[in-house]
Formats: structure tokens, C-alpha cells, sequence
């Protein structure tokens, strides 16, 4: 009997801890750097830098044109459903009004064959049907035995005893949503906000992209701040200088136009379903091993 090295086990039955690490099974967690998080001034659905920047009143970041033209799509997929329901409905109805009068023909044909004794014939082609009720592939005289048979039995292939399944159209939600936080949204609630861009000289110097600052602190705005949006006049400040100025003041550094609490909209962190926002920067995939191949499958990770 060789001896078992910890080096070379290869007798085992199953994977040890330290071949199940090597093959990626786990849970595996990788934290996602400055290219994998989306700037906080850029738009939520185009991805790029904004241009006439609009606000929801859950903070999330629009292009102008670009909001526009998800809430008329919305509509136009709205209108679609609407119309599919409606036809659905319409058709619902006729069947209901046709199997009604087929339910009455039925009953004036049974008391006819009852009162005079003659053999009711069907004239709708829905019910032109042999005396064993097949019709089409299974159009054959057979036994008691063979029609209970061909009743019960499970044979999907044939075209006589393949269920039909209809799919029904639910009434659909007339309610358009935000892409990004799939919350209701409508266009009036949307408000314009405008950035404070810093026009100094040494940021002219230095940087080629744009830069802004919050117009009370003078500083720098990041991913790292926690911004404060004005709904009354779209100034936006850092979460600070909002807090200690614009909550007991009631009036905006800038414009000095009256706000109130209600006005005070905390703006996301950038993020989309294409980046990684908030406090949650950490990508996470769950792997485990494959039935045969010894390879790791991996199953997508859950959207933090």
C-alpha cells in the first residue's frame, strides 16, 4: 500500500479544500476600482457627461433629451398594452357570448330530441365530430377500451390531444417609472439642476475636463460627497454646507430664493446597472464545480 503524500492525493474520492480554491469554487469578491463606478456628474442613461441636467426627486441624474425620450417610449409601450388588453378583452367576450349560444342550441336540440326523439345534428364546424367526439388523426371507429385509452392518454404529439395554452395579457400599469430607481416618475416632477463650475485660474491651468465645486465651501465635488440638490432652483451643494445653511435659513446661497425642507433632495452616488454606486463597491460571483468537467460554473452575482 503506497503512502499518501499531502503533495500528491490524487486517491480521493472528492476535492479536497485546497484543489476546490484553485478551480474557483467559493464565493470570490473583487473590489471594483475608479473605471467600474460612474461619475456623479454624468447621465444614468447614456453614460455620458450631462447635457441640460435633469433630476428625479429620488436624486437620480438625467440628460435632458435623454429622460424625454424614456418617458415617451414608456408611454408608447403603455399605449401597446393597453390596446393588447383591450383586444383580449374584446375577443374574451365573443367567446363568452358564442359558448353561450352554443350552450342554448345544446338545450333547444336536447328538448327536441327529447319531445320528438330525433338525433340532434350540428350544423357549427367546432362540433363536426365523429360519435367517439376525435376528429382529425384520431377520426377512427375504435373500442370502448381504445377510446378510454386514447382519452387518457399522454400523447403530446397528437394534434387532438395537445392542450392549448392562450396567454393571457395583464392590464398593464399606466404609471411611467424611473429607469433608474423604478419608482413612479413623472415629467412634472423632474426639475433642472445646475453645477457650479470652478473658473479658477489654476484649475484652468491644470485640469482639460471640467471641474465643480460647491459655490458655498469652494470645494472640490467627488464620488466621495454626499451632494444636496435645491428642487425650487436646481443649485447643488455639498450635503454639509445644505445641512448647516440651507435647512435653517430657508433661502439659497445663490439665487437667495426661499426653499424649504421638502426642497433638500439628496442626489445618488453614481451608479448604474452598469457600474457600482453607493457604499456597496465590492463585485461578488458564486462559483461552485461542475457535474464531470471539473471546471467552475459561475452563477452571476446579485445586483447590490
Amino acid at each position: 500500500m503506497p503512502q499518501r503524500h499531502s503533495k500528491n492525493n490524487n486517491d480521493l474520492a472528492f476535492f479536497t479544500y485546497d484543489e476546490k480554491r484553485k478551480l474557483g469554487y467559493g464565493t470570490q469578491k473583487e473590489r471594483l476600482g475608479r473605471d467600474s463606478i460612474k461619475p456623479f456628474d454624468t447621465c444614468s442613461l447614456c453614460l455620458k457627461s450631462l447635457i441640460d441636467p435633469m433630476s428625479c426627486q429620488k436624486g437620480h441624474l438625467f440628460c435632458k433629451e435623454c429622460i424625454l425620450n424614456c418617458l415617451l417610449s414608456q408611454k408608447k409601450d403603455i399605449q401597446r398594452k393597453l390596446a393588447a388588453h383591450a383586444a383580449q378583452q374584446k375577443q374574451e367576450k365573443e367567446e363568452e357570448e358564442e359558448r353561450l349560444m352554443l350552450q342554448k342550441a345544446k338545450e333547444l336540440d336536447a328538448f327536441d330530441q327529447q319531445n320528438h326523439g330525433a338525433v340532434p345534428e350540428y350544423s357549427d364546424r367546432n362540433y363536426s365530430r365523429d360519435k367517439n367526439g376525435f376528429h382529425g388523426a384520431n377520426s377512427v371507429k375504435v373500442t370502448s377500451y381504445e377510446e378510454e385509452a386514447l382519452r387518457t392518454m399522454k400523447a403530446f404529439w397528437l394534434p387532438s390531444a395537445t392542450p392549448e395554452a392562450s396567454a393571457k395579457v395583464e392590464a398593464p400599469s399606466t404609471s411611467t417609472v424611473c429607469p433608474e430607481g423604478r419608482e413612479k416618475l413623472k415629467l412634472k416632477t423632474l426639475f433642472p439642476v445646475q453645477f457650479t463650475e470652478d473658473t479658477s485660474e489654476q484649475k484652468k491651468s491644470k485640469a482639460l475636463d471640467r471641474t465643480y465645486i460647491c459655490p458655498s465651501c469652494k470645494v472640490t465635488l467627488t464620488n466621495t460627497m454626499s451632494l444636496v440638490a435645491l428642487s425650487s432652483c436646481g443649485h447643488i451643494f455639498c450635503k454639509k454646507c445644505a445641512d448647516r445653511f440651507m435647512a435653517v435659513d430657508k433661502v439659497c446661497l445663490v439665487c437667495n430664493k426661499a426653499c424649504k425642507e421638502r426642497h433638500l433632495v439628496n442626489l445618488e452616488k453614481g451608479g448604474t446597472g452598469f457600474a457600482g454606486h453607493g457604499d456597496h463597491l465590492e463585485a461578488t460571483d458564486f462559483k461552485h464545480l461542475g457535474s464531470g468537467s471539473g471546471l467552475g460554473l459561475v452563477r452571476p452575482a446579485m445586483k447590490t
